[in-house]
């Protein structure tokens, strides 16, 4: 009955703290646990409730780590939820993919989906600057 309520705070907890809650935070600097990072991604892929795949892609979003992004990326294919959490949760990875999935959410059928690839889009840093940018 209440499965759904149990895994949706256990993701949320988990993003929260960085993944360290078995070893009490202390080890921040080594990032998040690989086992929490490959539970997350699990329950994001796997997990039948899309409250949980919510709740767990944007855990993998607070906690961005590399070996999370493969489930984000998948999870641009979910509902409109969990699209939108995900498209969010993109923020804290970048490359090719990355802003291949965030060029495609700017077409995506959900507003938000679209409003949350465009500020992100807006916000990246521009590779190279623009000529007229440089004139005084």
């Amino acid at each position: 009955g209440d499965d759904h309520l149990v895994a949706e705070a256990a993701a949320a907890a988990l993003g929260e703290s960085g993944g360290d809650v078995v070893s009490g935070g202390d080890d921040r600097a080594e990032g998040p646990d690989p086992e929490t990072v490959r539970a997350l991604s699990t329950a994001v892929l796997e997990h039948p409730d899309k409250l949980v795949r919510e709740a767990a892609v944007a855990a993998l979003g607070s906690l961005g780590d590399p070996a999370g992004l493969d489930a984000v990326l998948a999870a641009n294919d979910d509902v409109a939820t969990v699209r939108r959490r995900a498209v969010l949760a993109l923020a804290a990875f970048d490359g090719p993919e990355v802003e291949r999935r965030l060029g495609a959410a700017l077409d995506d059928r959900d507003w938000q989906v679209r409003q949350g690839a465009e500020d992100l889009l807006d916000a990246a840093p521009s590779p190279t600057p623009h000529p007229a940018d440089q004139l005084d």
